[in-house]
């Protein structure tokens, strides 16, 4: 698998677009890398960046982008809302896919490394790539910001881990980390005042409030043996936050940085946020995605919001990112378009995968099956034939979800609709993979033969893709089948009305398993292990046997009902 990482690097300059577009050209320019986007702030005077690739080439561009940055942005001028101590302020690196943490983390050393020898920053490394305990946390690499800079490096505990140690007042210092991801989140406020968004933003974050004795808020602050502030800690984990007023808006936010979404989704800091806002009289109006967000994320957010609402959860990924956006209020500000915000969406295009057979209409796909190219053929149109098969019982089971006077099934008829939508989604995938599949042998067999070596190599990749195109069928088998179950339940107690889309399914469902086994038989002829050939095709044999008694029983049930 292709290693992808994301750089996330922000910058300390908000206002000036030119001046922006010439450090994002820096990055873009690099080959190998999507930018992917790039989101300025007028209030913070600073530009949160985003962009992708394979990890050298992600580097390199880190590496223009911070040399364009140290030329053009003068620290001694900066000034704007969000805390900051360099021009570019934090890099971090945050794997995406093919790639565990601890390989990034040495990449992001790599990078830290770079910027101090060939740009001349001076660099700290935190979080992940920390090379020491203390360093981990962001707000105390970056505490004093750039006003108190100077005087840090003056002292032995703050020598940089890259570049030089010396003040340098035009570009301050970066913070390089390599990370999970960190969803930076705004959520808007019906008021004007940073005071009482503060507030609420002590009320939810890790950290909490500075406990005071006597007034909560005029009272003498708490200290411990050491003389620091003792916390109340907020009602959200791994969420750092602090309250702005945001003159471009009108409005007060509660800024939010998401460090673990796996502990706190950005669904429940939304929800969080909007009970201690009623609380204090002030009603959230909705909310601001900063940079880009995992698809997992407006998934888990869209399934929660139905849920709450009684619906099915089984519907495409597309209807339930739109409940997801209206029920963050995500378009409360300006237009949330999913293509752009949602990282896995715009990777779509970094990924060189060609174009997908799923992606294109039916005319294109049913013309490229019709064309002289033997792929797609039977296989693909198979796995299509039982995905529309599936399709038809997920619709079943999302109908008698919402059918009148059945109300306590929802959840019974949800849940249905999530197992086909899974089948379904499965057999998409396997159109293209059964087309691969067979490129794969063709390129196999043609591979050279000349010498003994070559011929060895040879066959072993023809035995392989042989395999492969005997095991992709019967996945397609076994999927298909698995649908009938579901088809039979919908045909048996769903919606009455929709019984003969039951029945079609079926249809559809056992023409799937029989058109994957005639694959699965041609393809044994080419696998030399003929006691494997036997034993897959002895698997699909079953597949298909029971696949004809499930149909039968299906259309039974069906015309009984009509």
């Amino acid at each position: 698998m292709q290693q992808i990482i994301e750089c996330v690097p922000n910058f300390s300059e908000g206002r000036d677009l030119e001046l922006i577009r010439r450090i994002t050209d820096a990055a873009a320019h690099v080959d190998g890398v999507a930018l992917l986007d790039v989101d300025p702030g007028k209030a913070t005077n600073r530009t949160v960046v985003t962009f992708a690739g394979e990890p050298e080439a992600v580097v390199e561009a880190a590496v223009q982008a911070a040399r364009v940055a140290a030329e053009l942005i003068d620290m001694r001028q900066h000034r704007g809302e969000h805390p900051r101590f360099g021009a570019l302020d934090v890099c971090p690196l945050v794997p995406v896919s093919g790639i565990t943490m601890d390989e990034t983390v040495e990449w992001a050393r790599k990078l830290a490394q770079r910027l101090g020898d060939e740009v001349g920053l001076t660099v700290f490394c935190y979080e992940n790539a920390a090379l020491s305990k203390s360093r981990r946390n962001l707000a105390t690499v970056r505490a004093g910001e750039y006003e108190g800079l100077e005087k840090k490096l003056a002292g032995s505990d703050w020598r940089p881990d890259f570049g030089p140690a010396e003040f340098n007042p035009r570009s301050g210092a970066t913070a390089v980390s390599a990370r999970d991801f960190l969803v930076a989140y705004n959520i808007n406020l019906n008021t004007t005042s940073a005071r009482r968004a503060n507030a609420i933003a002590f009320d939810v974050r890790e950290r909490g409030r500075v406990k005071r004795k006597g007034d909560p808020l005029t009272g003498e602050i708490v200290r411990d043996e050491n003389g620091k502030p003792v916390y109340s800690p907020g009602s959200l984990e791994a969420v750092k936050a602090i309250g702005w007023y945001i003159e471009e808006y009108g409005i007060a936010q509660i800024s939010m940085n998401l460090t673990d979404i796996e502990v706190t989704p950005v669904h429940v800091a939304f929800d969080e946020v909007r009970r201690s806002a009623r609380a204090r009289g002030i009603r959230v109006t909705g909310s601001e995605l900063v940079g880009l967000m995992p698809l997992r994320t407006m998934l888990e957010a869209g399934r929660f919001y139905l849920e709450k609402q009684q619906r099915s959860a089984g519907i495409p990924d597309r209807e339930i990112i739109k409940i997801a956006i209206k029920s963050l209020g995500l378009d409360d500000l300006k237009p949330f378009d999913p293509a752009q915000k949602i990282i896995e969406y715009r990777l779509g295009a970094l990924l060189p995968e060609g174009p997908k057979l799923v992606r294109r209409t039916v005319v294109g796909f049913t013309e490229e099956t019709a064309s002289e190219s033997p792929a797609p053929g039977g296989g693909s149109v198979a796995a299509a034939v039982g995905a529309l098969g599936a399709a038809l019982g997920t619709m079943v089971a999302n109908l008698s979800a919402h059918k009148r006077g059945w109300d306590e099934r929802w959840q019974e008829f949800s849940d249905c609709a999530a197992r086909g939508k899974e089948i379904y989604e499965a057999l998409l995938e396997l159109v293209d993979r059964d087309t691969e599949a067979f490129n794969a042998l063709i390129t196999a067999q043609r591979l050279p033969k000349g010498s003994e070596s070559e011929r060895k190599h040879r066959d072993q990749a023809v035995q392989e893709a042989a395999r492969r195109a005997m095991e992709i069928p019967l996945e397609v088998m076994e999927k298909s089948l698995e649908s009938m179950s579901l088809l039979m339940a919908m045909a048996e107690s769903g919606n009455p009305a929709s019984v003969s889309d039951a029945g079609v399914g079926a249809l559809c469902a056992r023409a799937a398993v029989r058109g994957a086994y005639l694959n699965v038989e041609i393809n044994s002829s080419g696998l030399e292990d003929q006691k494997l050939a036997a034993d897959l095709i002895a698997r699909g044999k079953s597949f298909e046997e029971q696949a004809e008694k499930l149909e039968c029983e299906i259309l039974a049930v069906v015309a009984d009902k009509l």
